[in-house]
């Protein structure tokens, strides 16, 4: 090439940064200026402007590209992720009478890797007359680079079998592909064949075992091979540390990250620094993060992207959230992923101005948000006061076109479920029902459930039936909650049919769906079959049989299918203690239920909760032990709700004690003065008692405040419906008959020697 010719290159370059300019190349006719302008551009990263003037040239066909031009535009392909140009120049290269090398056609296989077209880097390698090992090493990487490790296990083997014998890349990369495929086996005899075949030592391949066995969670093989590298390297730091802190060994990350300053060869970059903010997350130690905040500032990382995010995550974990502000603040350039993290730091706290207003900074600066970015500001509009930000969210998303998200869409039923009522999720619902999947479904069937619209859950269920979207675990663990709830047992038979003939009553969560659901509905021996048919039944479904047996009365059968379940292993939660103790309620067992609450923590660890209080007023209330209870609700360290009084309440008219009596009620009405029940409760004690100046006052007081009892309500299913009773009911269009069979009944109890005033609860009110 002329001096003449180099110059006028060299000129141009300097000129031409982002965009090319054809005028420019119009007196570039000569091959020469053509190939070194291009070499040049792609030696210089100018990836655009090599493929532009690749654009160029096609316009002059007497124009001959040399090879090292065409791997130049290859590598620009492959740097640029660009298959577009990839296969325009691969298909210029065909035409042309260049016959392209095993080396230009390994460019070509690594371009179509990194861009993701593994069927047409399959035909290039098909159609080599000539493969090296890099050759099959590129192939085997490009499968496990875009999640195919089966293929890649496959070409491995294929390899092998060619002839070919593998290098420290070739190891690396389908060390790479055992992870993805799960299989840990297979990781290890590869592992075996790295050490037999020479590679042990070759830091490559030992940084992709470590990286292999910490992703799998086998720290103790992964600190092995670290332990056997000679000459660690930034990866081989990173990614141990990366381990420790991913399996919860914090400490250990930290103890590695000072072993590493201590040898001061290398110096920690911004992927470490994230992995040590997410261990200091793990020790709720704010010290130690600040710690290592100012140690990243320190090595000049304080405004990186990376580990600003990472670093606002961990501020944000402490509670720290003013901390967690300004260090998303110091962030140089903050990218949408970042403005994400921050977004989401607030939202998550449950601060919707908040987050909101950051939101508003970002669309500011420019930056488009995407579906993340709405999914964390929906997450912030949990309750109705925030019902009003919720809707100019709402707005904003049908602004910019995300209402077609399907996330996005599902979330907004959520936000209007917990903000507003079932009405407005209807229309969500209704508005995105072309691009409602199997969540959207879930997430209207759920709404219906919080509101309290059993029936309509079912009519959507049925719709549901006939749409593309098929029913999920979620959704049969819905109406099995539905079911339990109204104690509508033929219902859930047929909802349990169903699960049966889909293949979900294998599921974990439907069968523990079931076995509450019959239990509740007063079925107990079909929850013990479903039970049964467990193979490794877990704590919730022990828990939900026992207390299924606790709550119908069969105490003793509850505390011996605990004492089952303990022997078998499996670990007892706040759930099975609740069981446990109402069994113990039930059949007046105080001693075995002291001994309980006191051990529940000492043996499992598990700390008494207000239920677990609950439940014991309840068993000494039930047992007569009424002192007792009171001084227990005085000495506990919960504050006594009305739940706990009422308990207490009920048992002093059973054992006709008005004086704790008295005491009981005073404590409900301080916290609810307008309380009917309490009010009627304690005018029947009195009245039991014959203290009859009490009662008198209890009226006039009840007068004077309007207070009106709440009438009892009842239903029952028959026939596959639904009757509902109120006391005093005349309303029901059977009530002729059915009062008639109350009077038949009362007769035959008075044959049978009975009093049925005694029996029944006759109120004075």
């Amino acid at each position: 090439m002329s001096v003449i010719i180099q110059s006028q290159v060299r000129c141009i370059c300097s000129s031409v940064r982002h965009v090319v300019q054809p005028t420019l190349f119009s007196s570039l006719s000569s091959e020469s200026s053509s190939n070194s302008y291009i070499s040049l551009m792609c030696k210089q990263h100018h990836y655009k402007e090599a493929l532009g003037a690749f654009d160029l040239y096609l316009k002059n066909p007497s124009i001959q590209l040399e090879p090292s031009t065409y791997t130049n535009l290859v590598l620009a392909c492959t740097n640029a992720r660009s298959l577009e140009y990839g296969k325009k120049i691969h298909d210029h290269i065909l035409k042309s009478r260049y016959q392209p090398d095993v080396i230009l056609q390994n460019h070509i296989l690594n371009m179509y890797g990194k861009c993701g077209s593994l069927k047409d880097a399959r035909k290039v390698f098909d159609a080599m007359q000539q493969r090296n090992v890099i050759s099959w090493t590129l192939m085997i990487s490009g499968y496990s680079q875009n999640g195919q490790a089966k293929d890649a296990i496959i070409m491995y083997i294929q390899m092998l079998r060619s002839g070919h014998f593998p290098d420290q890349l070739t190891f690396g990369s389908i060390i790479k592909a055992c992870f993805i495929a799960g299989d840990i086996d297979l990781g290890k005899q590869l592992h075996a064949h790295v050490i037999k075949s020479g590679f042990g030592h070759h830091i490559i391949a030992q940084n992709a075992l470590i990286s292999m066995y910490t992703k799998f969670g086998q720290i103790t093989d992964a600190s092995d091979v670290f332990t056997m590298i000679a000459n660690k390297d930034l990866i081989s730091w990173g990614s141990m540390i990366t381990g420790f802190t991913q399996v919860g060994y914090e400490v250990e990350a930290l103890y590695l990250l000072r072993d590493m300053l201590r040898q001061g060869v290398y110096q920690p970059n911004e992927f470490i620094f994230g992995s040590v903010f997410s261990a200091c997350s793990g020790l709720l130690e704010p010290e130690f993060g600040r710690q290592i905040h100012g140690l990243s500032a320190k090595f000049g990382l304080g405004r990186n992207v990376f580990a600003g995010c990472s670093l606002c995550d961990m501020y944000a974990k402490f509670g720290l959230l003013s901390s967690a502000k300004m260090a998303f603040y110091q962030i140089e350039n903050p990218d949408l992923v970042s403005w994400n993290a921050i977004i989401a730091t607030f939202a998550n706290s449950g601060d919707a101005d908040e987050a909101i207003s950051i939101f508003c900074e970002m669309i500011h600066m420019g930056l488009i948000p995407d579906s993340i970015t709405f999914l964390s500001l929906l997450c912030a509009c949990g309750n109705p006061m925030t019902l009003n930000q919720g809707m100019q969210i709402h707005s904003h998303i049908i602004k910019i076109g995300f209402d077609k998200d399907a996330a996005v869409c599902n979330s907004l039923l959520s936000m209007y479920t917990k903000c507003s009522n079932l009405h407005d999720a209807f229309a969500v619902f209704k508005d995105t029902s072309g691009n409602a999947n199997t969540v959207s479904w879930n997430a209207i069937l759920s709404a219906c459930l919080q509101h309290k619209q059993p029936g309509e859950a079912f009519r959507l269920f049925k719709q549901m039936l006939f749409s593309e979207n098929k029913p999920d675990s979620v959704t049969i663990t819905n109406l099995l909650g539905t079911c339990a709830e109204l104690a509508c047992l033929e219902v859930g038979n047929q909802v349990h049919c169903f699960s049966v003939k889909s293949g979900l009553d294998l599921d974990a969560s439907v069968g523990n769906g079931l076995i509450d659901m019959y239990a509740k509905c007063g079925s107990l021996k079909q929850a013990r079959d479903v039970f049964d048919s467990i193979q490794n039944p877990d704590v919730v479904s022990w828990s939900s049989l026992i207390v299924g047996y606790a709550q119908f009365g069969l105490g003793h059968e509850a505390l011996t299918l605990f004492r089952m379940m303990k022997s078998l292993g499996v670990q007892p939660n706040e759930v099975t203690y609740l069981g446990v103790l109402s069994a113990c309620s039930h059949i007046g067992l105080v001693k075995e239920g002291w001994h309980l609450y006191k051990t529940m923590k000492v043996e499992h660890g598990i700390a008494p909760t207000r239920e677990h209080f609950s439940c014991m007023v309840d068993l000494l209330a039930r047992a007569g032990c009424l002192y007792e209870a009171e001084t227990f609700i005085k000495k506990t360290g919960f504050y006594p709700d009305n739940t706990t009084w009422k308990t207490l309440l009920a048992s002093c008219k059973t054992h006709g004690n008005a004086d704790i009596a008295k005491r009981a009620a005073e404590n409900i009405l301080k916290l609810d003065p307008s309380n009917s029940s309490v009010l009627v409760l304690l005018c029947n004690i009195h009245a039991s008692a014959g203290h009859w100046e009490d009662v008198a006052k209890l009226r006039n007081q009840m007068k004077q405040m309007g207070v009106q009892k709440v009438p009892g309500q009842s239903w029952i299913e028959v026939k596959d419906k639904i009757h509902v009773f109120f006391s005093d009911d005349t309303s029901h269009p059977q009530r002729g008959m059915i009062y008639t069979m109350l009077e038949e009944l009362w007769l035959l109890m008075l044959d049978d020697g009975y009093d049925p005033c005694h029996m029944l609860d006759i109120s004075i009110w």
